[in-house]
């Protein structure tokens, strides 16, 4: 069967994964290297198909968003290489189910279009998505299917590494679900400012944009530490590790009829 290839490039790690028609057969996450040349990406890609037993043969498209502007032509080169055919780059022109309805949708980050886009074709209702990254992103669908636009806070991990770097007695800390709100420990309680501040900014946004857009809108999370963060939030319904990766493969659908 043929394989779609679809690839997220986030600020911080890369998710990789190919779809056999609409389920996800092979998924990766690896360190966005700004510094890594086509023939390394290539190299590394080839590898990752090898080990997952999908030849570039049977791929039939890829697809790929990008938040890092510098490696946006490495990626796209070294699956060129690879494949024999560029991927679609997802951009505010890319054909779309959904309708960007911001003031400016070239400013839209490609990440949130695919979030919004996966959203919109799995659920058809309004919605909110909650992407845990280098940023805590939120994305707002409406009922009839128009992205909205929505906030960007620090990530968790984000806010963690500058308050190491600000604070010279503190120090970076694995972001793990704490044992009390009161840190007994310099550890513990960085611990619990990081993940009780992050769940408590997030039902707190949520429940704002909730009450402008008049309804309930669905709430779903994905990225990184979605699960870490949905067991302790109160407005966060479910959550979807592959959202991003499932809009990538409709907006190739929606180029590719």
């Amino acid at each position: 069967m043929p394989h779609l290839l679809a690839i997220d490039i986030g600020n911080t790690t890369a998710h990789v994964g190919a779809f056999d028609g609409d389920r996800l057969v092979f998924s990766f996450r690896l360190a966005s290297t700004h510094t890594r040349t086509v023939d390394e990406a290539a190299l590394l890609l080839k590898q990752l198909l090898a080990d997952a037993q999908i030849p570039p043969s049977t791929l039939a498209g890829a697809v790929m968003c990008s938040v890092v502007p510098v490696l946006t032509p490495v990626i796209a080169q070294a699956v060129e290489v690879v494949t024999g055919f560029r991927p679609h780059e997802v951009t505010h022109r890319s054909k779309l189910t959904i309708r960007i309805a911001t003031t400016f949708p070239e400013q839209v980050g490609t990440d949130r279009i695919a979030n919004a886009e996966g959203f919109w074709v799995e659920h058809h209702t309004a919605g909110i998505v909650v992407d845990f990254g280098t940023a805590t992103t939120f994305d707002v669908i409406s009922q009839d299917g128009a992205y909205l636009g929505g906030a960007i806070a620090p990530g968790i991990e984000t806010s963690a590494e500058r308050l190491s770097h600000k604070a010279a007695q503190l120090f970076k800390v694995a972001i793990i679900s704490p044992a009390s709100p009161i840190g007994k420990t310099t550890e513990d309680a960085l611990r619990a400012g990081l993940y009780y501040g992050t769940i408590g900014a997030v039902d707190e946004i949520v429940s704002r944009i909730a009450r402008e857009m008049g309804g309930a809108p669905k709430v779903i999370a994905t990225g990184g530490l979605a699960h870490l963060i949905a067991d302790g939030s109160k407005t966060i319904g479910e959550v979807d590790p592959i959202l991003t990766l499932k809009g990538l493969r409709a907006i190739w659908l929606a180029n590719h009829p």
